[in-house]
């Protein structure tokens, strides 16, 4: 009798511990992701202040995911003002999908002894999004990218260590071996009031930032990560487990996602674009938001010679593939991760690739790409 007794109990505490792991991303707020009718409940994560991982709010603003997801379905948009926020709520199992830059991305997918998190699609690659060289408004009108990078060299410069603008900060000045006297780890907001205060020279910032203190008269624009061919990006996360447990649903939204990074990839949807993104916002006027993404600037100032502001490559392969290689050897070299090799399956290309061929998307170019106006 005793001996029944233990098993039974056994095998409730194993069903409880069974159900409190699944809870996190079956049961979000008490709420099953699934109804009784079939309709799906997802929380996602999303940063509409990096313009890189702007298809997050196209998906938000334009409700694609209602075309794919069945009827009834809900999705609730939480904002992140950074990714390491979204990837901290995923983590923590609050939320099934994370739109992110690469950095907290990697982050997140290299900690799976605390959850196991997957790299499923490219939101964007660039060469101009996150690694974006400021300077104080009184500093001289360089002619080059390279000799306003020879300016930095013994003054005083900010960035937010750890993210995609400290990578590429490190990689330029080593590259060109500039050696600043201060190299300060700030977020944006203290940038902000650094160059307010005149208490730095530069900043290393990710857009839109650096337009909003360009357009404030606060910061002039000099370089960007053209200069060294580096490159910056954001992914989609999603949870491993939801992926298992729902697959057609996974399926479903990088179906939507696809449609929203071709709604993105379109010029004739600017002004639609920079609306969603200035009422997802606050603190932006609507020209900040525009330059964000579509203002066209002189090579030596960072700019690109074709004016492409943002690739949309959409599965995570190729250079999307590279680029995680680079940050997560960073971000070892710093300690912000345990291995200099990402977990096995870390990054999940398979669905995104099914989802482009379905739809009849050239492979090579993906959803397209965003050219300044």
């Amino acid at each position: 009798m005793l001996m029944r007794l233990k098993r039974a109990l056994l095998v409730a505490l194993t069903t409880v511990l069974t159900a409190a792991g699944c809870a996190a991303v079956g049961n979000i707020g008490g709420k099953d992701i699934v109804s009784n009718g079939g309709a799906v409940h997802l929380t996602v994560g999303y940063q509409p202040y990096y313009t890189e991982a702007w298809s997050g709010l196209v998906m938000r603003g334009k409700e694609f995911w209602k075309k794919y997801l069945p009827s009834g379905s809900t999705v609730d948009f939480q904002v992140g003002l950074q990714g390491s926020i979204i990837v901290s709520q995923m983590l923590a199992g609050k939320q099934q999908i994370g739109y992110a830059g690469d950095m907290p991305s990697i982050v997140g997918v290299s900690k799976r002894s605390t959850r196991d998190l997957r790299i499923v699609a490219t939101l964007g690659l660039s060469q101009d999004q996150c690694g974006v060289f400021l300077v104080r408004p009184d500093a001289p009108n360089f002619a080059s990218q390279r000799d306003a990078l020879a300016w930095f060299d013994g003054k005083t410069v900010a960035t937010p260590q750890g993210s995609c603008t400290d990578r590429i900060a490190q990689g330029t000045f080593q590259s060109l071996n500039v050696k600043p006297a201060a190299y300060l780890n700030q977020s944006i907001e203290v940038i902000n009031s650094s160059f307010q205060n005149h208490t730095i020279d530069g900043a290393i910032v990710w857009e839109p930032v650096p337009s909003k203190l360009i357009n404030a008269g606060l910061a002039k624009r000099v370089a960007s990560d053209i200069l060294t061919d580096q490159r910056d990006g954001g992914f989609l996360v999603m949870d491993k487990q939801f992926v298992d447990q729902h697959p057609d649903i996974a399926k479903s939204w990088l179906k939507a996602e696809l449609d929203a990074q071709r709604y993105l990839a379109d010029p004739a949807n600017a002004d639609e674009i920079v609306r969603m993104a200035q009422s997802q916002t606050e603190g932006y006027s609507a020209q900040d938001l525009r330059d964000s993404l579509y203002r066209k600037w002189p090579v030596d100032q960072g700019g690109s010679a074709d004016g492409i502001r943002l690739q949309l490559p959409f599965v995570p392969t190729g250079q999307s593939a590279d680029l995680i290689k680079t940050a997560t050897d960073f971000l070892f070299r710093i300690k912000a991760i345990p291995a200099a090799t990402l977990p096995d399956g870390a990054v999940q290309p398979d669905i995104a690739s099914e989802v482009l061929r379905d739809a009849g998307v050239n492979t090579a170019t993906g959803a397209g790409f965003v050219r300044a106006q």
